[in-house]
């Protein structure tokens, strides 16, 4: 896995309509997506990034996706891989998943079971993700995506939340722009803006006004921390 927790996903798809489409529904639930257009983008594109799941359409141009889970595999990849496909077929699926993949999906599919497939995914990685995280009197629900603090509850947009969820679960770590940008933010993201600045400042305002106790702090040339109790002298 790229990092504690789950925020950047590869959707391999050959139809830029349908993919743009697919894209725009994950990132509104707050995942950082990437795409490739055919089999050796993919591989590509796992050759240079770290993700943390991969959508993976079988019917691929230049390199079909089954070809693609086996080449993964062989290289030692044990990123989570859930197949789409609108072959229904048992021995394709068979296939699929002797290939590799972790979970097989048949086109058309209900959005929301995608979703539930992928939280499934994602809650096998090699450290399994909490159904709720505490940070001092702040509470995140991974599953509602729901967050609250002394009871009363946060409104987040989805990036918002991608960046509270990224920054919980690396509590009490500096985390610096960089990774920020790879795990919040996908490979569209420009290193010269200011967007972390001003998502850093929208969280602080929602997440720590009227309370005493500053969760969310910055380290000057260093990065953003949130922090599980009183800062550190030089925080």
């Amino acid at each position: 896995m790229a990092a504690k927790g789950f925020v950047r996903i590869l959707l391999v798809e050959d139809q830029p309509d349908a993919a743009q489409v697919l894209a725009k529904g994950l990132r509104e639930q707050s995942y950082a997506v990437d795409i490739a257009l055919d089999g050796e983008a993919a591989l590509y594109q796992t050759s240079i990034n770290d993700y943390d799941l991969i959508l993976l359409d079988v019917m691929l141009p230049r390199r079909n996706g089954i070809e693609v889970c086996q080449s993964l595999r062989a290289d030692g990849s044990a990123v989570p891989i859930l197949m789409l496909t609108a072959r229904d077929a048992i021995h394709d699926r068979v296939q699929g998943l002797d290939a590799g993949a972790d979970d097989y999906l048949i086109k058309p599919f209900d959005f929301h079971e995608l979703l539930a497939r992928m939280r499934a995914l994602l809650r096998r990685g090699p450290e399994l993700q909490p159904e709720a995280m505490h940070v001092a009197d702040l509470v995140i629900d991974t599953r509602s995506r729901g967050v609250w603090r002394s009871n009363r509850p946060i409104q987040l947009t989805a990036k918002e939340y991608a960046l509270l969820d990224y920054l919980a679960r690396h509590v009490d770590q500096v985390v610096g722009r960089a990774e920020i940008a790879e795990h919040v933010w996908d490979e569209a993201f420009d290193p010269f803006s200011n967007l972390i600045e001003v998502y850093i400042q929208r969280l602080r305002r929602k997440v720590d006004e009227g309370h005493s106790l500053k969760l969310l702090r910055t380290l000057r040339g260093e990065g953003y921390i949130l922090c599980s109790g009183e800062p550190r002298d030089n925080v």
